[in-house]
């Protein structure tokens, strides 16, 4: 695995005592993201099967939630989605559980890999829960170092139902106080400052709509305004509409 994620293999060492690196990557039972040092917070890792994403896929308010009215869910229309800034796939795993298929994409090869363990757990937990293995068959991973600008501009021009954009926003003040387990996460990945030449590749390759998820007071992605916007408590989800979604 280090070798094909081009980084040192360190063996069995305790991460709390080691100075020289920011975090490491724990391979066991799941693969881990681990901040370095004493105090460090807890791990990262992909969990498609509890914690709070099977809350949220049991109790998180269906259709009903904005996710769902932002990408075009209704009833008996679930449109294919490609997820061009995937992260940890919280996202498009409450997409593939409202039934969307689900294309994630990830630039960063670390990410990829624990989105790739997340779903191998997921396919595992799948063989004996018939639900699990629902959402597993519309959640897909692109196994590719390829940026999203360059894959969104090579797809032809309407091929895709909906694109998904949620690109890391550079936290600034206050406000940029992260969960302090997600710190190695937001140091591994850092802020997407090429963001703004995803939206259009993006809309060019979408047939319904491009949607753009940011934070409530963040600024418009490459300054251009939406056709509607839904907006939450702390965030707001950007809809760039092309055709209309059928009734």
């Amino acid at each position: 695995m280090a070798s094909q994620l081009d980084i040192p293999c360190l063996d069995c060492r305790n991460p709390a005592g080691i100075d020289d690196r920011p975090y490491v990557l724990l391979c066991g039972n799941q693969l881990q993201l681990q901040a370095t040092g004493r105090k460090a917070p807890g791990p990262v890792t992909v969990d498609f099967v509890g914690g709070a994403l099977a809350h949220r896929r049991k109790y998180g308010g269906g259709k009903g939630q904005q996710i769902a009215k932002a990408v075009g869910i209704r009833s008996g229309f679930y449109p294919r989605v490609v997820d061009a800034t995937a992260g940890l796939g919280r996202d498009a795993f409450v997409l593939a559980s409202l039934g969307c298929d689900v294309m994630m994409l990830e630039r960063n090869r670390v990410v990829r890999a624990l989105l790739a363990d997340g779903l191998r757990r997921l396919g595992e937990a799948a063989e004996t829960d018939r639900e699990l293995a629902e959402i597993a068959s519309r959640l897909h991973l692109c196994e590719t170092d390829i940026s999203a600008v360059d894959w969104l501009a090579q797809q032809a021009a309407e091929s895709l139902p909906v694109v998904y954009l949620d690109p890391m926003f550079p936290e600034r003040g206050k406000s940029a106080k992260v969960k302090k387990e997600m710190a190695a996460f937001h140091q591994l990945v850092g802020g997407d400052e090429d963001a703004d030449a995803l939206l259009e590749p993006a809309f060019a390759a979408c047939y319904y709509r491009t949607v753009v998820k940011r934070p409530r007071l963040a600024p418009l992605l490459a300054g251009k305004k939406p056709s509607l916007s839904l907006e939450g408590k702390s965030g707001r989800f950007d809809i760039y509409t092309k055709h209309g979604i059928p009734h």
